[in-house]
């Protein structure tokens, strides 16, 4: 018996050496491999400086003067935040959900490792935050193949242990959510709180950051837009484990159960969202710059990639009202134009042959994104041209929203030729700050920017820099008068080739007028007659010192406006006569940042004098006569376009001083208005791609209607937001003002159902 029981007892002790040996064996091969692994035999693992500065692709964030993210420039959509930004029971609803010991652990959990030993094949539920935070920033998806994910493992393990070393808690948990990609556009909690939300991450309330929280395990099967029904189950299994660590009581997680969710979903992307012609215009701007300012190293910066900081000018409100304006007065003033166009064979093409409609069609043709792909892929121009008459599934713009459809590429060409275009800049005189920036109706569809890029015929509003000079040149003032008559300068005077003879726009002369008077009535022989004096060479120079890049030709018909401008140059230009004769080049970047906050840029504003103070003021005075009793009088009355207001419906009724100028171009292609109080100048251009397409009579394509309506609107919202300041003070009298501007006139009422028409121009004898 005792023989049996030694035998026994030597037996137990055999298997426990056995086992010891195995285990400490096991163990030192486990920590051998661990070892080989941190020593990169199994692949590279990052260095201290690589856990110090974590790769991450950040957005460059596009901020305006308010404080509100516009917009950004991005490889992968993410914008940092720090931890004091997130709100606690966000950060409660990520522990609760991923890591309940999150707190207690050093990067790794032994109870949740053992369990990954168990199932190694499983992602899911095994791994810490700070495991799955070494993932994304150095590991990436794991592996299918057991050996290969076992080895990934370890490199996660030591990984999170150095992580735990080098950041607090609250810098891990900052880390992963900004790092987490939660789809449709949205990398990091920031960009998910705005794309899904439409809010920053600390306006989050509780079921909103269960929703995003619940979306972190499998994104794209837990995604709120295409399942908001399985969405809805994984947000009340947050709210579950929000009440299991007691951070949430069972009353108020029935409350929120029961509530549906609700997105207010609009994904970040670079052709939608708030001033989409402003950010494409500033990203060219910013590829240029990256070229002449490069970083300590000598490398270029990478505005999708550096996390760039673009401190802007723009105002969100008022971008935001000026977005608001042009569609609310296109939306109608496009059902007009369709509605002229029906009985027209060659619309929207006014007054041109079969054959010159055909030319533009062809042009536009051989422009589009459909010719160019079709010949990268060696089609030929045959068969190119063949496709364009062949029906299509397509999605068209329309102002009622986006239209699936079935057409003709070569019809919807043309359809989109009807589409009236406009551009909308307003600045700040004193500063050349530009507050909003409009460059077309729907940057998806119609990507040329009419503010920065397109100069189009200005009409009239160029009669003002006329004026302007004839004050200066001539001592003149507002309060002279001048004969309105007929006029003529002939051949070889000004250098023109045959005599030229402008005419009014209703045939008409009305004898003795005052400059004020002749500027607000757009008098066509009156701005001939001054630039006769001036010569054109005059005029031309003081467009140049207010800082016009258009190549103006020196003739004197250019009195009636028969030249190409921008928007931007000539809201710059006017608002010199806002900032008592200094002119200010416009300004759009307050300055940039790196993504640690370090001021990189700070623009130097450029300014010179042109003219003196009372000069200005002068011209000043004289716009403010087109608001009076001219082709701008509108903005006092009740009604926004011709005394009707069942497709404008703009009671504007302005009382404040307000200085301004229509302008109309040849055959109504092009509609101006631009207006100015003492801190804001606003300029307004409306008109189609095409000069040949337009309304064909002037009623509703002077710039009094096409373009005036815009500006009322947007200021009316400026002057009804408070927090914006905009002026409705007097303009600043110089003081010992030497120009006469109060000319005494008897007090005419205005027939509000009659309206100045706007001049349009004659060029047929224009003398070019």
């Amino acid at each position: 018996m005792s023989q049996k029981n030694n035998t026994t007892v030597k037996d137990i002790n055999y298997y426990k050496k056995r086992f010891w040996k195995l285990f400490f064996y096991s163990l030192g091969i486990f920590i051998f491999f661990f070892f080989l692994a941190s020593w990169g035999f199994f692949g590279s693992m990052p260095s201290f400086e690589d856990l110090e500065n974590p790769e991450s692709n950040l957005a460059t964030e596009i901020i305006s003067s308010d404080g509100v993210t516009i917009g950004k420039f991005y490889n992968e959509n993410r914008t940092p935040i720090k931890y004091q930004d997130l709100p606690k029971h966000l950060v409660d609803a990520l522990v609760s959900t991923e890591d309940e010991r999150f707190y207690e652990h050093s990067g790794i959990d032994a109870r949740r490792t053992f369990g990954a030993a168990l199932k190694l094949g499983s992602n899911g539920g095994a791994s810490t935050l700070t495991q799955q935070l070494a993932k994304l920033l150095f590991h990436g998806e794991g592996s299918k193949f057991k050996i290969f994910r076992v080895i990934q493992k370890v490199k996660e393990w030591i990984i999170a242990i150095k992580l735990e070393r080098q950041y607090t808690k609250n810098e891990i948990i900052a880390m992963y959510l900004n790092k987490a990609d939660f789809i449709n556009t949205a990398v990091g909690i920031r960009s998910a709180s705005k794309v899904y939300f439409g809010k920053e991450p600390r306006d989050l309330t509780i079921d909103e950051s269960a929703v995003l929280v619940g979306m972190l395990t499998n994104p794209s099967l837990f995604n709120p837009v295409r399942r908001p029904e399985k969405v809805q189950k994984r947000r009340n299994v947050v709210l579950g484990q929000l009440v299991r660590n007691k951070h949430l009581d069972e009353a108020t997680k029935k409350i929120l159960e029961a509530k549906p969710i609700v997105l207010h979903f609009q994904p970040e992307s670079h052709k939608e969202g708030m001033a989409t012609y402003f950010r494409e215009f500033l990203r060219e701007y910013m590829r240029n710059w990256v070229k002449e300012n490069k970083k300590s190293d000598g490398s270029d910066y990478d505005i999708y990639s550096d996390g760039l900081k673009i401190y802007t000018t723009i105002d969100s409100k008022m971008q935001e009202h000026a977005e608001e304006a042009v569609t609310a007065h296109m939306t109608n003033l496009q059902k007009e134009f369709f509605a002229q166009s029906k009985d027209n064979k060659n619309a929207p093409f006014v007054n041109i042959s079969d054959i010159e409609t055909q030319k533009i069609l062809n042009t536009a043709m051989k422009s589009s994104d459909r010719w160019r792909m079709m010949k990268e892929n060696d089609k030929s121009d045959e068969e190119i041209i063949a496709s364009f008459q062949v029906k299509t599934k397509m999605k068209i713009f329309s102002w009622k929203g986006e239209i699936d459809t079935i057409m003709k590429p070569i019809d919807s060409i043309r359809y989109y030729k009807h589409f009236l275009q406009t551009g909308l800049m307003s600045m700040e005189p004193q500063t050349g700050h530009i507050k909003a920036w409009v460059g077309g109706i729907n940057y998806k569809y119609f990507q040329y920017d009419h503010v920065g890029q397109g100069a189009r015929q200005v009409g009239s509003t160029f009669k003002p820099f006329v004026y302007a000079t004839a004050i200066e040149q001539l001592g003149m003032s507002p309060c002279d008068s001048i004969i309105d008559g007929p006029f003529m300068i002939h051949k070889g005077r000004h250098h023109v080739t045959k005599d030229w003879e402008p005419q009014n726009s209703d045939r008409k002369y009305r004898g003795m007028v005052t400059l004020k008077k002749a500027l607000a009535n757009s008098i066509n022989t009156v701005s001939a007659k001054l630039i006769d004096k001036t010569g054109p060479e005059a005029v031309v120079e003081l467009t140049k010192k207010l800082g016009i890049n258009s190549e103006i030709p020196v003739q004197p018909s250019i009195a009636l406006g028969a030249v190409d401008i921008t928007v931007q140059d000539m809201v710059a230009a006017y608002s010199t006569f806002a900032n008592q004769g200094v002119y200010i080049k416009p300004q759009f970047i307050s300055r940039i940042e790196d993504k640690n906050g370090v001021v990189l840029y700070e623009p130097v504003p450029e300014s010179h004098d042109v003219l003196n103070k009372d000069i200005a003021y002068a011209v000043i005075k004289l716009l403010e006569g087109v608001t009076e009793e001219g082709s701008g009088v509108r903005l006092r009355t009740q009604g926004g376009g011709n005394g009707d207001n069942r497709w404008t419906g703009y009671p504007y009724m302005f009382t404040n001083p307000i200085a301004g100028k229509t302008g109309t171009s040849q055959n109504q292609s092009d509609g101006w208005f631009i207006g100015m109080v003492p801190n804001l100048v606003t300029g307004v251009w409306v008109g189609c791609e095409d000069r040949s397409a337009r309304f064909k009579g002037i009623t509703y394509g002077q710039g009094a209607t096409a373009a005036l309506p815009v500006w009322g609107f947007y200021m009316k919202k400026c002057y009804e937001d408070k927090d914006l300041q905009v002026s409705k003070d007097p303009f600043e009298r110089p003081e010992n003002l030497s120009i006469k501007v109060d000319c005494w006139a008897p007090r005419v009422e205005v027939d509000t159902t009659l309206v100045p028409v706007e001049e349009e121009q004659n060029t047929e004898e224009f003398g070019l």
